[in-house]
């Protein structure tokens, strides 16, 4: 498989959220905004990149039986990092995502990378496949939270456009699910072309 695929893939083909409908705790949970989705996507694909190459390096020490354990603790590394990053420079963010930051550790796209492709590729590719399913998980992500904003709000990045007359429906949990379902067969109806 190429270089350029492993990144495509991720994006299109193994989308976590619209494609292999993975990670809908975080999904559903911090979208209500397009900057809250972008936050909670970089931060997981900084976890996803860095727990990726640091499992395809060790991934020969590890004893099989411990093997799960040990990518946990791993990913529970670089998510701790990462957490004790937002807080420290983006606090806006680390309050608006709160408790979902944490969360990350227990994101089933992460160690599903790990288990899947980490641990049976190079560092290189391990790294390609990270940015590849974190970039899908961004955009998927940052899509959600626009829309929702856009409907809920009427304003997209914090910057509005439209009446305080937008139907609330959207930034609440209700219509977080209604836009990813209809965002799922507009994703798939383009991906089947």
């Amino acid at each position: 498989m190429g270089k350029l695929q492993l990144i495509t893939r991720g994006i299109l083909k193994e989308n976590p959220t619209f494609a292999l409908i993975l990670g809908m705790c975080p999904t559903l949970g911090v979208t209500s905004t397009a900057i809250n989705g972008m936050g909670m996507g970089v931060a997981t694909m900084a976890v996803l990149i860095l727990s990726n190459m640091a499992i395809s390096l060790i991934k020969n020490l590890i004893p099989s039986k411990v093997r799960i354990p040990a990518f946990i603790v791993v990913i529970a590394s670089f998510v701790t990092i990462i957490g004790m990053l937002i807080k420290a420079y983006l606090p806006a963010l680390d309050a608006s995502l709160g408790v979902f930051i944490p969360l990350i550790v227990v994101n089933c796209i992460i160690l599903g990378r790990a288990e899947a492709f980490a641990s049976k590729n190079g560092v290189f590719d391990s790294a390609l496949d990270g940015v590849g399913i974190g970039l899908g998980f961004t955009l998927s992500l940052t899509v959600i939270g626009a829309v929702r904003e856009v409907l809920g709000s009427g304003a997209i990045f914090g910057f509005s456009f439209a009446a305080d007359v937008m139907p609330l429906l959207f930034i609440l949990a209700p219509g977080g699910f209604l836009v990813l379902g209809y965002l799922m067969v507009v994703f798939n109806k383009i991906a089947k072309r």
